[in-house]
């Protein structure tokens, strides 16, 4: 008898693509944070403020929950955040 051991994870089809995105958080910058809907993304979203603010507290932050997580951002929630955001964490949980 062979016993065979197989990795689950597969192999993927297409090559993993650098994510280049960045903003500019000199000065006075504000982060905005935006919870989903799912349970505790708001509670991992206090988590995630509180080691941001360790590493940079001259920053400002912004809350937002979008309460639902099966309803997409509606248009004065994406507008408050582009205008009041340099930058986003948004955030689910489970």
């Amino acid at each position: 008898m062979t016993i065979e051991f197989l990795d689950p994870r597969g192999v993927p089809e297409t090559a993993a693509v650098p994510y280049e995105l960045s903003a500019d958080l000199s000065g006075q910058a504000t982060v905005g944070l935006l919870a989903n809907g799912f349970p505790d993304s708001v509670v991992f979203l206090d988590q995630v403020e509180a080691a941001m603010r360790a590493l940079r507290p001259e920053l400002s932050y912004a809350r937002y929950d979008k309460g639902n997580a099966s309803a997409i951002a509606d248009e004065t929630m994406l507008d408050s955040i582009v205008g009041e955001c340099q930058a986003v964490v948004a955030a689910y949980g489970h």
